[in-house]
């Protein structure tokens, strides 16, 4: 008789950590499509039409911009690192700027459905205009990244986030004022998550070389200090300009402002760990785990944010 094997222990820490991504995506799902109609419950304010679906399709974009534009600059860090080891993460800008231009094409059409416009009117609406944009500015950064000149993508990114911050401040009173600021959190936001990810794809290949990859997350975090100064600056003046302080608890946006905060809190925490053990240790394996949490936090404040988009604007509410 055969003994019967028992099952290896890297088969089945691959086997749990499947069942941990596919949980945790079908969670976000949920939780895109539910989250503008669940922080909106009892505040009596409109209803936005197909509000589970921009969330969605926001959330994508947002996410495609941060892994394109992480890329890009996180690729610069690892090339500056001396005596790296040969192996590079594999590419994922160009997939990324696909699925971000998919995204913005799916909200051309539901902004189509919801209008009841045809293609011609929804491109003739401002929004509809911006978000054309935003899907040829991520086309042509798919095509730039799939050419022998990848660094080319950082214009056409740069435009989706300047027509996303302005596509999402519509509003009559200082709108430039608003996008501006967008403009900057996006790209410190994008520049920060997409970044960091990069740099843990990358230490991931690199374990056999602590070194490197020890030298690799430094040079990553001081940037990253300096992009969370610009989040911190540019979300509270936001937040300050956008929502009356009397409806904090009792509009969507506020509810939702409050949950982004907290999580920014968490990473915060999280960011200071990481740091602290990559100073301390020669060893860079604590660090890297600190910071991987510090990345699937981030990608919670993606989700929260995409939410943000889509609730109503607060304004209305402090000066009716």
């Amino acid at each position: 008789m055969i003994p019967s094997r028992a099952p290896r222990p890297a088969r089945r820490g691959s086997v749990t950590l499947v069942l941990v991504v596919v949980g945790a995506c079908l969670l976000a799902v949920a939780a895109a499509l539910l989250g503008a109609t669940a922080v909106a419950y009892g505040t009596g304010e409109l209803r936005i039409p197909g509000a589970g679906t921009a969330t969605l399709l926001r959330t994508a974009l947002f996410a495609a911009l941060a892994v394109h534009t992480g890329a890009l600059a996180a690729g610069a860090l690892v090339r500056s690192v001396p005596d790296r080891p040969p192996a590079v993460a594999r590419d994922w800008a160009t997939a990324a700027s696909v699925i971000g231009a998919a995204a913005a094409a799916g909200q051309i059409v539901r902004l189509a459905l919801v209008s009841d416009l045809g293609p011609v009117g929804t491109y003739g609406t401002r929004e509809g205009g911006l978000l054309l944009l935003t899907a040829n500015g991520f086309a042509l950064a798919a095509c730039c990244a799939a050419s022998r000149r990848p660094a080319l993508a950082a214009l056409p990114l740069a435009v989706v986030v300047v027509a996303e911050a302005l596509r999402a401040h519509p509003e009559a009173y200082s709108p430039l004022a608003g996008a501006a600021l967008t403009t900057l959190h996006l790209a410190a936001a994008s520049l920060w998550t997409g970044g960091l990810l990069h740099v843990l794809r990358t230490m991931r290949l690199w374990r056999a070389s602590p070194a490197a990859a020890r030298a690799l997350l430094g040079r990553y975090a001081r940037p990253a200090a300096w992009l969370y100064v610009a989040l911190a600056v540019t979300g509270t003046c936001s937040a300050l300009r956008r929502l009356p302080l009397d409806v904090v608890l009792t509009s969507a946006y506020g509810r939702t402002l409050l949950a982004k905060l907290a999580l920014l809190a968490v990473v915060s925490v999280l960011a200071l760990v990481a740091r602290r053990r990559l100073a301390r240790d020669a060893d860079p394996a604590g660090a890297e785990r600190s910071a991987r949490r510090e990345a699937a936090a981030l990608g919670a404040v993606v989700l929260v944010s995409a939410v943000l988009t889509v609730v109503p604007d607060p304004h209305w509410i402090g000066t009716r």
